[in-house]
């Protein structure tokens, strides 16, 4: 036996095993097998598979295989169950969610060890971080659902919601899907990942337990094809998915032209920067928290370490230090850091992106560590010398693995941190604030971390920008991607079909220009469309093509960030400008209107000139929120803008759609590339001059005419747009849905024509911006 003295000279530790007793009894019950769980019964599946405890190798119980049949069972169960759900008072809802999270917590330590024993991560993380905040997501969405219909008007759930978890986090993800869903009326259908399926079965049997209405949360097990039945079943009114962007993109393509309500939170490559005035110390603990948590199994983990050159090598020396003392084992043991990875498949990745970092010219540091002779195990990684443009720096590992670079200048941290697809989050650490707070506006990131690290609650929103999806889970974000707002619609406007006329010789076309980059320019291939005139005549509109529309991106993406930071006040100024000289234009824009033969066109212009008010009164008024989540920090937001959005507009009204459609982007501050009514473009058209004397920058509202079938496809697959509005046909929304999945762009394609003579609600601005969380930690 070691002596007090032999211990105190060595400071080895000593093991702490938690018992798995209560995990094994749990499974022992159930005869190690399980069905699904639909309309609050149990059903017996037709084929199971096996679920590994990924840290000895050995099964833990049989998983039920979910099948089409599966699926229509479950989904027509939340169905049934919709009704009546939705219709209960919302403090009654609140009930059973408030009953929920007791039931977690009274059950917490079983969740804690089946979380460990099912996924590899260490009880530690599972007993302190996981099981408290799925309990703190009920408690918390219960309330929500008391005060959702005053909080909430003119708002109703949006039906029966199929959800898709990953396996990093099996529970803590099914609290951030269910509890909103719950708690705004929806019915769930959930899926949870197939490596990974045991906490949520625990949780079905709390659901029975306390009286869940049936069919309102069902959960059924399987692989990706019960994901992809479930993605693709029509009655599914919305899909919420965490997992990969390559799979994010699968399931963009088949929604697509579907209308369901779409929330991607999908993969990152987060940076994680230490300035040379940072507390290293600090920086070297929270480093540990960014990338070996959860064995970096991380959507957020700070996988790319970016330290200022003058302290670099000092700082990789510290960091060597702290991973010498981190205790790769068993998961159970409570001195435990780093767990065992999910599976073999994923830990053979892991070891296939190290080696080809090193042969690409990374230097890999892991430390003198003994790894358990069985399990998923992979010790932790530092690769220092790595190149921005390396395989290492720009795919996502999703292991223990650090890459390291340094830059000289807060410009070029922010350049690196951006040179990324991904956009989910990022740390400082620096003691200036000025420049901590500087940069985190600067980084394209859902969630940025001031001075600490992977922090999260029920009250902040979490979720990404570009390919790490969209949408948001947690806090208001969170709760409206559960809500659908009622907009107002109109009946479809007759129009006559287009029948263009054959092209004209260019070197005698004479036509109104495109307006791109600030000035009039003509088409790139000369091409016009002759409009016959009611009054007479024709009337000849440029024909954009493709190059056209590149064009006009490049001259949006040259605008955007100028026009982005721009601030509020002097963009609300401009547009009232804009209202001032479109009203002394007033009479060539209502002869435009009835050029065609439109009726009521000094209603529609007057209509117009309070639309422009509308969204200038509302441009330095959509603000940011201060967050007090229950630990020292706050949590400021800020409404930011998507970047360049295209947008395809209502081929009526020509003047008020068009304007009614542009002006909430250029309102808060995004950059744009507009399609204006093919029927009757000229409205847009005497726009130019108007937008040129009313101080707008040049490159931030580009006017492309045409027809929107040749064009709307180079607006989709652009990687340069970060949003599409479609305000056409739903045959082309479909279309261009599809088209939209390259970069994941976020796309408003409303069902059925708007009644743009309404007032407009602040639905716009919450389409036209998306939201960035920035935690502040504070006190000595």
């Amino acid at each position: 036996m070691s002596q007090v003295t032999d211990i105190l000279q060595n400071l080895d530790y000593g093991v702490a095993p938690e018992s798995a007793q209560l995990a094994e009894d749990w499974l022992n019950e159930h005869g190690r097998t399980f069905g699904h769980y639909i309309g609050g019964q149990w059903v017996a599946a037709d084929t199971t598979f096996a679920t590994i405890n990924p840290a000895t190798g050995t099964e833990l119980a049989q998983i039920g295989q979910g099948t089409e049949a599966t699926v229509n069972q479950a989904v027509e169960a939340a169905g049934v169950a919709f009704g009546t759900w939705n219709s209960l008072p919302g403090a009654e809802r609140a009930k059973y969610l408030y009953a929920i999270a007791r039931q977690i917590q009274k059950h917490a330590r079983l969740f804690a060890v089946l979380e460990s024993m099912d996924n590899g991560k260490p009880i530690r993380e599972t007993r302190d971080v996981d099981v408290p905040l799925a309990a703190r997501h009920f408690y918390y969405h219960a309330g929500w659902a008391t005060l959702a219909e005053e909080e909430y008007p003119h708002h109703g759930p949006v039906g029966v919601c199929g959800q898709i978890i990953p396996w990093n986090f099996p529970l803590l993800m099914l609290a951030w899907k269910i509890a909103p869903a719950l708690a705004m009326g929806n019915t769930v259908v959930l899926k949870p990942a197939e490596f990974t399926s045991l906490t949520a079965l625990l949780f079905a049997e709390i659901c029975q337990r306390v009286g869940v209405p049936k069919g309102v949360v069902n959960i059924i097990t399987g692989d990706g094809e019960t994901g992809k039945a479930l993605v693709a079943h029509p009655n599914v009114d919305k899909i919420a998915f965490t997992g990969s962007t390559e799979v994010g993109k699968h399931i963009r393509r088949s929604t697509a032209g579907s209308h369901k309500k779409l929330s991607l939170e999908l993969g990152g490559k987060s940076p994680y920067i230490v300035f040379d005035d940072a507390d290293m110390d600090a920086a070297v603990e929270g480093l540990v928290d960014a990338i070996w948590f959860n064995q970096g199994q991380v959507c957020c983990a700070g996988s790319r370490l970016l330290v200022q050159e003058s302290i670099a090598e000092e700082f990789y020396a510290r960091v060597r230090r702290r991973m010498a003392q981190l205790r790769v084992g068993d998961p159970l043991d409570k001195a435990t850091d780093i767990g065992a990875v999910v599976d073999t498949t994923q830990l053979e990745r892991i070891h296939q992106l190290v080696e080809q970092g090193v042969a690409e010219g990374a230097e890999k540091f892991q430390p003198e560590c003994t790894l358990p002779a069985q399990g998923c195990f992979y010790p932790p990684t530092l690769l220092t010398g790595v190149e921005p443009a390396s395989t290492v720096a720009q795919v996502e590992i999703f292991g223990p693995v650090l890459v390291a670079m340094t830059f000289r200048t807060p410009s070029e941290a922010v350049a690196l941190a951006n040179n990324t697809i991904y956009g989910l989050a990022g740390t400082i650490f620096s003691q200036n604030l000025d420049i901590a707070h500087d940069v985190a506006a600067q980084i394209k990131a859902g969630v940025i971390w001031i001075n600490g690290t992977n922090f999260f609650d029920a009250s902040v929103g979490f979720g990404g920008y570009k390919e790490s999806g969209f949408g948001r889970e947690g806090g208001r974000e969170g709760l409206e991607e559960y809500l659908v707002r009622d907009l107002p619609t109109a009946e479809a406007p007759r129009l006559p079909v287009i029948d263009p006329l054959p092209d004209v010789d260019p070197d005698i076309d004479r036509t109104h220009k495109l307006y791109i980059g600030g000035k009039q320019v003509r088409t790139d291939s000369g091409y016009s469309l002759s409009l016959p005139l009611a009054t007479g005549g024709m009337a000849d509109i440029s024909r954009g093509n493709r190059k056209d529309i590149r064009n006009a991106v490049e001259a949006a993406e040259a605008a955007a960030s100028g026009w982005a930071g721009t601030t509020a006040f002097t963009r609300a100024q401009i547009l009232y400008y804009l209202a001032e000289n479109m009203q002394g234009a007033r009479h060539q824009l209502v002869e435009s209107l009835t050029a065609r033969g439109q009726q009521s066109a000094e209603k529609e212009f007057d209509a117009t000139i309070h639309r422009v008010l509308h969204w200038a009164a509302w441009a330095d008024k959509y603000e940011g929120t201060v967050h007090q989540p229950p630990l020292r920090a706050m949590v400021y937001t800020r409404p930011e803008p998507l970047g360049v959005v295209g947008i395809i507009n209502p081929a009526a009204p020509a003047l008020l759609g068009f304007i009614g459609a542009c002006l909430p982007a250029i309102a808060m501050g995004n950059a744009m590339v507009a399609v204006p009514s093919a029927h009757n473009p000229l409205p847009a058209l005497e726009l130019f001059r108007i937008i040129e004397a009313s101080d707008i920058p040049a490159g931030v509202w580009n006017i492309v005419t045409g027809l929107p079938e040749e064009l709307e496809s180079t607006l989709a697959g652009h990687d340069g747009v970060m949003a599409l509005w479609h305000f056409g046909e739903s045959a082309a929304q479909a279309k261009a849905e599809l088209e939209s999945a390259g970069n994941l762009k976020q796309m408003w394609t409303p069902s059925g024509p708007l009644d743009w003579h309404t007032t407009p609600s602040t639905e716009w601005l919450r389409r036209a911006t998306q939201v960035k969380n920035i935690w502040v930690p504070y006190g000595a």
